[in-house]
This record gives structure tokens, C-alpha cells and sequence, in this order.
């Protein structure tokens, strides 16, 4: 495979990335993603921020001008217009990060394993290897190398006390996912 020539959107995305992450780290946020498309004559520059302890609009607001404010400064390599987009993941982002499932604690995720039946789980604590998840009533440690996708599950009421209970004391796996 090729790397994109200078300027082409690929090469710009992969220019940036080391300004922009330094920038969204100084702001408290995770770089999840950029991507830099052509739209015309202009490009769109796309960032996905994330954060341990979840997004606030405000903060979010103040990383996409500090954003901007490095990206002006690296003019010459977007070499012209361009549109910033800042924004947070969606709730549909698959989870492929050890910190993707450190954020998912205690939400209910769609597991497709890389062997069997997809299933539903309570996610516990994670590490950067596995999490321990509450399948039904039994607690399973979960390698991620094992997890061909991974999708949290919207809820639109609590969970139930019982999981939380549950997962609460997880330091002790029992089975395997």
C-alpha cells in the first residue's frame, strides 16, 4: 500500500495528527479520530474527541479553538479553506480501545466474540488487555483480542441494582467470555 502524496487528505490527516493530539491533550481530551476530507475547493477537517470523565460542551468548545488555533498556525500544510469539525463519538462507536471499555463501565454492550453467538454484558472494570463482564448473572473475564466488535447498547432506564451489585466486587472472575 502507498502513502498518499502531499496533500492529498490521507497525507494531510497524518500530517496533523501530531498537533492536533498534543492539542486535544492539553485541553483534557482523547484524539479518537481525524480525518480530512475535500469538499470542493475546501477541505473538512474532522476531529473526534473523547474523554475519561465524558465530554462537556464547554470543554469540548474550548478544544476546537485551541484546535483552530494550531491549525492556523499549520496553514501551510492544509494549503488552503478549510471547515473544522469537532465533535464527540457517538453512542454507536464500536469499542476497539482498552479506554473504550474504561468509559463503557457499568453500560450494557453488544459483543460479537471472534468464536460463537453474539450476547449482551454489563461491562465492569477494564484493563488494557480485557474487562470483566456480567453475562446474565455470571461474571466472565473477556480478553479483547477475543472480541471481533463491540457495541454499547442504549439504555433508556437503570440498570438494574443486581448487575450493579454484581460488578461492584468484580475483582473475582469466575468464568470466560
Amino acid at each position: 500500500m502507498s502513502t498518499p502524496a502531499r496533500g492529498e487528505p490521507g497525507q494531510l490527516a497524518h500530517e496533523l495528527e501530531p498537533t492536533v493530539r498534543a492539542a486535544a491533550a492539553d485541553a483534557g481530551f482523547d484524539l479518537d479520530s481525524l480525518d480530512v476530507q475535500a469538499a470542493g475547493r475546501r477541505k473538512v477537517v474532522r476531529v473526534v474527541l473523547d474523554s475519561d470523565d465524558g465530554v462537556d460542551l464547554d470543554e469540548m468548545a474550548q478544544a476546537s479553538r485551541a484546535i483552530s488555533e494550531v491549525l492556523e498556525e499549520a496553514d501551510e500544510i492544509l494549503g488552503g479553506p478549510y471547515t473544522l469539525e469537532v465533535t464527540s463519538p457517538g453512542v454507536d462507536r464500536p469499542l476497539t480501545q482498552p479506554r473504550h471499555w474504561r468509559r463503557a463501565h457499568l453500560r450494557q454492550v453488544r459483543i460479537t466474540p471472534a468464536e460463537g453467538k453474539e450476547y449482551l454484558a454489563r461491562v465492569g472494570t477494564a484493563d488494557e488487555t480485557g474487562a470483566t463482564v456480567l453475562v446474565g448473572k455470571e461474571l466472565r473475564r473477556l480478553e479483547f483480542d477475543q472480541v471481533s466488535k463491540a457495541v454499547v447498547e442504549v439504555e433508556f432506564k437503570q440498570p438494574p441494582a443486581e448487575e450493579l451489585k454484581a460488578l461492584a466486587g468484580n475483582g473475582t472472575e469466575e468464568g470466560t467470555a
